[in-house]
Formats: C-alpha cells, sequence, structure tokens
C-alpha cells in the first residue's frame, strides 16, 4: 500500500489548507506538479503516515500480548520492552514530522485557485439576445366605449352597453 493511500492524522490539515482531499491533491501534483508547496506537504505528509502505521502495529502487538484472556507465562519482558522502544522512536520520528510540515504550512504562500492553462474559450463568439420592440401601454378604457378587439357583451338592460343597430 502506498503512503498516499495510507491515513494521515494530519490529512484533514492538508484537506483545509489545499482546498481538497488528500486523495484528489495526490491526483492533482500527478497531473499538474507545478505547485511546490502542495508537492514538497504530499512528500512530507508520508512521513508521520508511515510513523502512525507503525505507533498503530506496535500498540495492537502490546494491547494483544497484554490481553485478560492471554496467560502470563507468554509474556516476555524482552518482547515488551523492545516494543516500547520502537513505539517511543516511532513516536518521536512522528512529532518531528509533525512540526516540519506544521511549519512548513505556515510559511508556505497563501494557496490560489490554480490558474487554467488556457482561456475558457466559447462556441459562439458574440452572445445575444434578441427581444421585441417595445410598445406603449393601452390607455385605460373609458365609461362606455369599448376597447377595439376586445369582445363585448350586450346586455339589453345594461344601460352602459351599445345597443345592436
Amino acid at each position: 500500500m502506498s503512503t498516499s493511500a495510507k491515513p494521515s492524522s494530519q490529512d484533514y490539515l492538508l484537506a483545509e489548507t489545499f482546498g481538497a482531499p488528500v486523495a484528489e491533491l495526490y491526483e492533482r501534483t500527478a497531473v499538474s506538479p507545478g505547485v511546490p508547496a502542495l508537492a514538497r506537504a504530499l512528500e512530507l505528509r508520508s512521513f508521520p503516515a508511515l510513523a502512525e502505521e507503525q505507533v498503530a502495529r506496535v500498540r495492537d502487538r502490546v494491547h494483544g500480548a497484554m490481553a485478560p484472556g492471554r496467560d502470563m507465562n507468554e509474556l516476555s519482558a524482552d518482547e515488551l520492552r523492545f516494543d516500547a522502544q520502537w513505539l517511543t522512536a516511532a513516536l518521536d520520528a512522528r512529532d518531528g514530522y509533525l512540526t516540519a510540515l506544521g511549519q512548513l504550512l505556515r510559511t508556505m504562500p497563501p494557496q490560489t485557485a490554480p490558474v487554467p492553462s488556457r482561456p475558457v474559450q466559447f462556441a459562439q463568439s458574440q452572445i445575444t439576445t434578441t427581444l421585441p420592440p417595445a410598445t406603449a401601454a393601452p390607455a385605460p378604457p373609458r365609461a362606455g366605449v369599448a376597447r377595439p378587439g376586445a369582445p363585448t357583451v350586450k346586455a339589453p338592460d345594461c344601460p352602459t352597453s351599445p345597443r345592436p343597430r
């Protein structure tokens, strides 16, 4: 398993700083290696990821040796002492890598959105919109006068209705 696939306790910090999950950051550097700060941060990230994997292995081995159902006669002081030394060395290395990664992220220039390699081009050279010609609003109807083109209702008992001829 490559170090890019191994989780690290600092993945959230890298994702927050560079604006994408770590897997996408590795893809971005593979496609466009033009961001040196990102490449350095990902290189440095691989060290604590490896150290954290080793710490987890030793922790699991010690927990297994100390499990409640385990036979006490199987315990070895030498093995536990070696595991303690290994764990101390792995944690010290992890702490050093995390310090270096933190310093790198604090001192690097602000990250901006990547500039496209070529300008955006539209298929149409100019976007146009055609609107219908403006018309004047019709005047409000006067009492007793029908608007042209408007349907009229002929009511014989209505005083304002025009009389049939």
